[in-house]
């Protein structure tokens, strides 16, 4: 049945949720490779895991959380000025209306009323100039208690991810390794695969894409464990 409500993904929500999952699968991966190189103590690697992954989720949300915070009280504060500009200097406000409306390919008597018709409309005139004039978007008021649960719960899920071979494959830590490298390049590719599907990018490239940031970085934990070991 058609429906006229048209859904589209929200892109902060989207780049949030790669954000949180991506860090947290490739921090613990990372840490994971590093102590497996290191150590045969599977007690210490479990304690490490665990506490890298409270410490990246918390770390991870309470970001999120004042990085839009901040985002909502500059555009609050950029609003604030353009009223005050918009009741104290009308005809610069104006003539940058003007100017924007030129750039859309508005000319001549066009243009004249149309100007006109935005200046009559405040609420209008102000929401084109933070858009396109500050290149501002709106940040609602819920926006980073938002951001800041789908970055939490989206790390949490990305650092259980590298573990559960480990749960499973205790008694052989190698081949543990071996199970959270695969499981971690297919989540891997699994997110770059939904973050080309919900924008314009082709999956397979998107896919290998995230696989070769996740594991890159997983190696970087291997080696520095591997040469620590040695020392």
């Amino acid at each position: 049945m058609w429906s006229s409500a048209e859904h589209h993904p929200h892109a902060t929500l989207l780049s949030d949720f790669i954000l949180g999952s991506q860090d947290g699968l490739v921090n613990v991966l990372g840490i994971l490779l590093g102590l497996v190189a290191a150590t045969n103590d599977v007690r210490v690697i479990f304690i490490a895991a665990g506490a890298a992954l409270a410490a990246e989720s918390i770390s991870m949300g309470a970001v999120a959380y004042t990085s839009t915070l901040a985002r909502r009280n500059l555009y609050l504060a950029e609003m604030e000025r353009e009223t005050a500009e918009m009741r104290d200097v009308p005809e610069l406000e104006r003539a940058e209306v003007r100017t924007i409306l030129q750039k859309w390919g508005y000319e001549g008597n066009d243009l004249e009323e149309m100007l006109r018709r935005i200046e009559a409309k405040p609420k209008a005139m102000l929401a084109i100039m933070m858009a396109f004039e500050l290149n501002l978007a709106e940040v609602p008021e819920a926006a980073p208690r938002r951001s800041a649960e789908v970055v939490f719960t989206a790390t949490v899920v990305g650092s259980f991810i590298p573990l559960l071979p480990f749960f499973v494959l205790y008694q052989n830590l190698h081949w543990a390794a071996l199970g959270s490298v695969i499981v971690s390049a297919a989540m891997l590719f699994a997110v770059g695969w939904y973050e080309a599907r919900t924008t314009l990018g082709v999956v397979w490239k998107s896919g290998l894409r995230m696989i070769g940031i996740g594991l890159g970085a997983g190696l970087a934990g291997f080696l520095v464990g591997h040469f620590a070991a040695l020392l």
